[in-house]
């Protein structure tokens, strides 16, 4: 496992999404859907830790996957709470974007070029 480190907006669109839906697992910890929030918690760091350090099981974007579908099924099993929707919502649409751009199904010049 090798720490490695480039800074650029993709790696910042992926870091804000990450640590919003760990953010958002941490809170549904507190919900009824505790075992989905434990999931997104565990999920989302590793992640997150896949980011900083090459090596880690399951590579970054089939985790960033497994992320966007777990924030999904919070979203649809907590319910209509209005206060608390812009937290998956922000996470989810960061985390598509990412998953778009990071592998290079899209070039777009400066972003991720």
């Amino acid at each position: 496992m090798a720490f490695s480190l480039t800074i650029n907006l993709l790696f910042i669109i992926g870091l804000v999404g990450g640590i919003l839906a760990l953010i958002d697992g941490i809170t549904g910890v507190r919900s009824r859907v505790a075992l989905l929030g434990v999931l997104q918690i565990i999920v989302a760091a590793l992640f997150l830790l896949s980011l900083f350090f090459t090596g880690i099981p399951l590579g970054t974007v089939l985790l960033a996957f497994i992320t966007v579908v777990l924030l999904i099924l919070a979203m649809a099993f907590r319910g209509s709470s209005r206060a608390r929707a812009w937290l998956p919502l922000v996470a989810l649409i960061l985390l598509i974007i990412w998953l778009v751009l990071g592998p290079r199904a899209i070039v777009i010049p400066g972003v991720n070029a």
